[in-house]
């Protein structure tokens, strides 16, 4: 399940240290990437950490959670009830693999950590379904380790996919080159990569528009 290594809250919410270290950086590159105002979808919401610490700093956004995970789910169902911000929707079942998404037009994606932890199909369903979503320019935000030319960035990256494989030999850390031709065959542009901490990167791709094809 994707909620592991997490502690258990007396009311049902999970909590992940991850979450809680990685959240901070996210947003400072969130807040400057996503539009002022509209919907962001939020693909593989996890326990509900982010989108509740994202909900809170950016009160002018309306954001839906989502998860493929019952047990996610009932998290984030949780976190929202707990935080009790007006800016959320209840939280979704969505597979990316599964067309089409039940979701009406948005106006960005963020999608933390997934694709290392999913089968590489994951990753052409993922910009495929946000092709259908998202208006054009608009925002896919993701997180997480990547290689870059085949090669890790660090050495602790080499240990992560190890490990990753390991447990899953369809699971891994993707080559950014890979990902990035797969968002162009759907209709999207790298746009920038941030350096996070922990050998992680944050990836920013666009929707083009009609003008851009």
């Amino acid at each position: 399940m994707r909620c592991e290594e997490v502690d258990e809250l007396v009311d049902g919410r999970l909590a992940s240290p991850s979450a809680d270290r990685n959240k901070g950086p996210i947003l400072q590159v969130l807040e400057r990437i996503l539009p002022p105002t509209g919907m962001v979808l939020e693909i593989a919401s996890g326990t509900g950490q982010h989108v509740v610490h994202f909900a809170r700093a950016l009160p002018h956004l309306t954001w839906q959670p989502s998860d493929v995970e019952a047990e996610c789910l009932t998290s984030i169902a949780a976190w929202l009830a707990a935080s009790r911000l007006p800016n959320i929707r209840k939280p979704i079942a969505l597979d990316v693999l599964a067309f089409p998404w039940p979701v009406a037009e948005v106006d960005a994606i963020v999608c933390a950590n997934l694709l290392h932890i999913a089968p590489w199909p994951v990753v052409p369903a993922l910009f495929a379904g946000a092709r259908v979503a998202l208006r054009a320019s608009g925002a896919l935000y993701l997180y997480g380790a990547y290689s870059i030319g085949g090669r890790h960035t660090a050495p602790s990256n080499v240990a992560f996919d190890r490990a990753l494989r390991a447990h899953d030999p369809q699971w891994g850390v993707r080559d950014l080159a890979e990902v990035a031709r797969v968002a162009e065959g759907e209709g999207f542009d790298l746009s920038e990569t941030v350096e996070m901490p922990a050998n992680n990167l944050s990836v920013v791709f666009r929707k083009r528009g009609p003008a851009d094809s």
